[in-house]
């Protein structure tokens, strides 16, 4: 259940509201809300309260209207918010500004080295990246790997020089945050944290990501092996923690089959746009884990509907320290940018063809 309070309630009508969901819900702590769309919300497990209950609260002066969502996550649910959610990438910074999920534009493509390894390489990078026409630079300064003795990142040095390419390009960028005391300091280098397939349930995460004071939007990658319903949760926490900013990532679920990295579930692009108002991008290196597949898995994931690509670049991928098997170059870039853009405004013009017959 979803309140959504009057924007002209006075403060003894809030709090008047505010003590009758405490006697309600049993709840020994506050209410909290947070903002949605220019409007504060309140969610609820509203499964125990009945009818009349529902009927109380609606004629509270305090409530604009109540709204019962029948799926576990509520504040992502397109059934609470039928239009779907434009998120800006670099508001407010000395960047270009990005629009993730704007059904008219091309789709955003985010492109860089998995791992940021030294100036020279991440600059090399990321002006390639900018040459080929894409939007956002990719690149980790903290690299979570299955080994301990693969190379981790630079860690805050990382972030510097992140912030360097910025200045230097104008793109915004997105890294990887890991650990709920980091958040604040990666949000200070970073226009977007990313959080990985491995903490895409690490809950004091999510949390902190929502919180964090610099409002900066998060990208959501999909667990190992995680449903769309356990994906869809853990980006309610974040949108509960009051930052409704979430992109989805599409970045492969594991499989038995070792050809492949992963299995890249395309099915859950259009599917997750009837579920949610949230965009939703794909990584098509870490699906496949292999560079030949990268472009044919490219113009794949935009044929479905995706709002961009984040994608694996390095100008050397045999030297690369992580992950060179599926990086592609800057030149393969360039191709996969340009059909991304050929494909968008041919499915623009079938729709708009269709509509008119």
């Amino acid at each position: 259940m979803i309140i959504t309070i009057h924007p002209q309630a006075t403060s003894e009508e809030r709090a008047h509201l505010m003590s009758l969901l405490c006697r309600m819900t049993g709840s020994q702590r506050p209410i909290s809300s947070t903002q949605i769309a220019n409007r504060e919300v309140i969610a609820l497990d509203g499964g125990h309260l009945d009818a009349q209950a529902q009927n109380l609260l609606q004629q509270q002066n305090a409530v604009e209207r109540v709204t019962v969502v029948k799926t576990p996550y509520q504040l992502v649910s397109r059934a609470f918010k039928p239009e779907s959610t434009s998120v800006v990438i670099g508001k407010n910074r000395d960047c270009t500004s990005v629009i993730v999920g704007d059904t008219t534009a091309s789709p955003v493509i985010m492109a860089g080295p998995c791992a940021v390894e030294n100036k020279e390489q991440l600059m090399e990078t990321a002006l390639a990246v900018k040459e080929a026409g894409a939007h956002v630079l990719r690149g980790g300064a903290f690299k979570p790997r299955t080994s301990p003795y693969q190379f981790q990142g630079l860690g805050v040095d990382g972030l510097h020089l992140l912030s360097d390419a910025r200045d230097e390009t104008g793109l915004p960028v997105v890294t990887e945050v890991m650990e709920p005391e980091m958040v604040e300091v990666v949000a200070q280098h970073a226009d977007v944290l990313q959080i990985g397939a491995r903490n895409m349930q690490n809950f004091p995460l999510l949390n902190a990501a929502g919180r964090n004071s610099h409002k900066r939007p998060v990208l959501l990658k999909r667990g190992l092996s995680a449903t769309i319903d356990e994906w869809l949760l853990a980006a309610e926490y974040i949108v509960a923690a009051g930052n409704p900013n979430v992109i989805l990532c599409e970045r492969g679920i594991r499989s038995y089959d070792p050809q492949t990295r992963n299995v890249l579930d395309l099915t859950c692009v259009p599917l997750l746009q009837q579920l949610t108002h949230l965009p939703i991008i794909v990584d098509p290196s870490h699906a496949t884990g292999r560079s030949e597949l990268v472009p044919v898995m490219s113009r794949a994931s935009i044929a479905v509907g995706a709002s961009g690509l984040i994608i694996e670049v390095h100008p050397d991928p045999n030297t690369a320290l992580c992950d060179g098997k599926q990086s592609i170059t800057p030149a393969q870039l360039q191709k996969i940018v340009h059909e991304s853009r050929m494909l968008t405004h041919m499915l623009q013009g079938e729709a708009a063809l269709t509509h008119v017959a």
